[in-house]
Order: structure tokens, then sequence, then C-alpha cells
């Protein structure tokens, strides 16, 4: 997986698959484990990061779960000290994901003395019913606590995750849970629509005919999230992602080859570049149980199983489950699919410097099917979906898929 030759990778994702309580929607693989297990797991993350080091030079890290914040002070300290020694400190931008009832005050200096700059809380409501329903293990005082907590920590890139169309939800709370979010004055959010998977007991509750989906009202809800966040200062640059602070740069000119013929693209300062870099097609190592990377045309995937995962790495082995290297246009369909998740959509000349193929000839058809539904728009430099084409990203997806 390491390569001698090439750019190391700039990001990197380690998944921390613990919780407390798995959540009723929930579909990652995700665990209530006891103390030996998570001792073990955070010894194999160690020596998975010593494998993946030298290949590695992050611009953006991600912790994400699961419930990261659920590790006790001691682990934090063995990681961030591993990752010192290896020399992964120092990310631009550098997010741990975490729940409210798992902050705390000496967790939050301790990670940002080590560096990490940003912090994803799990709020998902501020409705007490709700929470409950979704198998939250905080309540909304919670929430207010530790957002406090984490600025008193140090921290002033705070990201609040909300979802709608829960059920039971009504506008009247969705509304005034926004309203309560917004006022916390976090720099990022992000909100998403409650998606019913196999194999999770929300979906198990929906086919045993114990609620029905109003798919009406989850677009108005939609609707509603879009107006609200514009209305408290945030852009929206993704389907469900919106952001404070002055546009900058997309890129480091490093990354887009011939910056000077390239249009300049501009997001939020705030917003999550880690996020972005999926997105837009990069690369990126994935560590942890589960996880998923990507790194010069390779997809890898490692064990979904936290024992097995450490006993491979207790072997000095890779944990990995399985590789896949995409052919160059089902690579190209996969980046265009996903860059069309961002309100800016795909400049042509970055898209061809990334993938070495053109939008406007290779997927000229599918663009316009798109523009035919007023899904899509398309100028000199860059074609992208409407307001209205981004609920039916995913549809707009599968098109561009190869």
């Amino acid at each position: 997986m390491v390569s001698g030759y090439s750019r190391p990778i700039s990001s990197l994702y380690v998944h921390v698959p613990f919780c407390a309580h798995k959540c009723e929607y929930c579909a990652f693989y995700s665990e209530a484990s006891n103390g030996q297990t998570i001792q073990r797991y955070v010894q194999a993350l160690c020596r998975e990061l010593e494998l993946a080091a030298s290949d590695l030079k992050p611009r953006t890290i991600f912790f994400g779960g699961g419930t990261p914040s659920l590790l006790n002070l001691r682990q934090w300290e063995e990681i961030l000290k591993t990752m010192e020694r290896l020399n992964l400190l120092g990310a631009q931008e550098w997010t741990i994901e975490s729940n409210p009832a798992t902050v705390s005050l000496d967790k939050a200096k301790l990670w940002r003395s080590f560096g990490v700059n940003r912090v994803s809380m799990g709020v998902q409501s501020l409705d007490e019913g709700l929470l409950d329903r979704l198998g939250r293990i905080h309540s909304r005082e919670m929430v207010f606590k530790s957002f406090d907590t984490l600025r008193q920590g140090g921290f002033e890139n705070i990201n609040i995750d909300l979802m709608f169309a829960i059920p039971g939800q009504t506008m009247e709370i969705w509304k005034s849970t926004m309203k309560e979010a917004m006022a916390l004055g976090s720099e990022h959010l992000s909100s998403y629509e409650v998606i019913y998977e196999d194999d999770t007991p929300l979906y198990a509750q929906l086919q045993a005919g114990q609620f029905t989906v109003d798919e009406a009202l989850a677009c108005a809800m939609y609707e509603e999230l879009v107006s609200c966040a514009a209305e408290a200062g945030y852009t929206q640059y993704e389907i469900a992602n919106f952001a404070k602070g002055d546009p900058k740069p997309l890129a480091e000119p490093a990354e887009t080859g011939d910056a000077e013929a390239a249009p300049v693209e501009l997001l939020p300062e705030r917003a999550c570049r880690h996020n972005v870099n999926y997105w837009r097609g990069g690369d990126y190592y994935g560590l942890g149980p589960s996880a998923a990377g990507y790194v010069r045309g390779v997809r890898t995937k490692n064990w979904s199983n936290t024992i097995m995962y450490c006993e491979q790495l207790e072997k000095g082995k890779w944990a990995v489950e399985n590789t896949e290297e995409l052919p160059p246009l089902r690579r190209a369909g996969e980046t265009a699919a996903f860059g069309l998740r961002m309100n800016i959509g795909w400049a042509f000349e970055p898209f061809q410097q990334r993938t070495g193929f053109d939008l406007r000839t290779e997927w000229r058809t599918e663009m316009e099917e798109l523009i035919s539904h007023q899904y899509g728009e398309l100028n000199e430099n860059r074609f992208h979906l409407t307001p209205q084409g981004l609920r039916y990203a995913d549809y707009a997806a599968e098109l561009f898929l190869r």
C-alpha cells in the first residue's frame, strides 16, 4: 500500500468503532465494547499508523465512528503521542467526532494541545422525545453544556449534526430545533434526512408499520433547512453541509496542476476540507475496523470486525479485507458523481486535470437529461445541479457512474 516514489497522501480517516449505545438508525460498523477490547484496538491502531506513516503527510485528519470521544484520556494520549512520534501532527484541519455525553474539558484541552482544531458534535435533535426515539444517550442540556466546554477548551471551529424527517418529528419541532441549534453560533452545520438502512431497529419499525414516511414533509423540512441556514449566516456548499466564513480557494495550487489555466473555485472558509477531498475524488488512507481507503486508484476496506482487525495488526500485517483497483473511466465516473453533491458542481478544466476525461464529451447525454428535468445547469465552464436537482443527487450520481 505504501509507495516510495509518489507524493505522500495528505488525507487520513480513522474509524473508532465504539459507542456507549448503538443508535436506532445507525448502519455504520460500531459496537458497545468493554475496556479491554478498546485498549487492544488502541494498540492495534498505533501499529496501523506505523505501517502507513511513511506514505502520509496529513493536511486533513478525521476521527469518525462510532464515538471517538468515548476513548478515555490515557487512550487518547497513546494515540496522539504515537502520531507525534511518527511526524503525523500539524494538519491544517483535524476533526474529531463527539457525542455531547462524552465531552470533557480535559479531553478538549488534550486534543487542542496536539493540534486538533475542529470538533463535530452529533446533536441530531434538541427534542427529548426524539432523542429517545433515536436511541441517543445525551439530553438536550448536555448539548449546550458540551458546546460551552469545547469553547472553553479552545475550539473555534465546531460542527453540529442535525437530523430531519425523524419519525414523530413535526415541522414545528424541526423549526424549533434549528433555531436553537443555530443560535449556538457553530461555524459549521451538517443536516441529514433519516435513511432507513437494512438491519437497523428503525428500519424494522418501518417494515412493521409502526410509522410511515412522509416524503412531502421531508422535502418541506429540507427547504426550511436551506432557508434558515442562509438567514443564520451559513453558506450551503453541499447537499447537507453549510459553513460560515469568507470564500476561500477550494484547493492548494499544487493540487490542481496548471492552476493558472483552471478557474478558481471558492468555498466558505469553514467548509470541511476533509469531506471536500472525498467529493473531489482525492486520495485518503482509511484506518481502523471497517474503514475504507482510496490510494492512487486502489480502494481498500479493512475488516469489519474489531478482534480480527486487532489480530492482523498484532501479526504486523495490514488489516485489509479486500482491495479493488478501479479502471480510469470508472474512477472518473465516481469522481463526477460525488462532485455533483457540491453546489459548485464541476468546472470542466479541474475535472479533466484530475481524471483525464472531459465531462462535455463522456457525459454529455447524462448532463442533457438532468437539464431536461431542470435538475442541472450548464454554462461555458461548468456543470452543476440546481437547488431542485440537489434533492435528487443520488439519481444524478447513478447516471454518471460507469
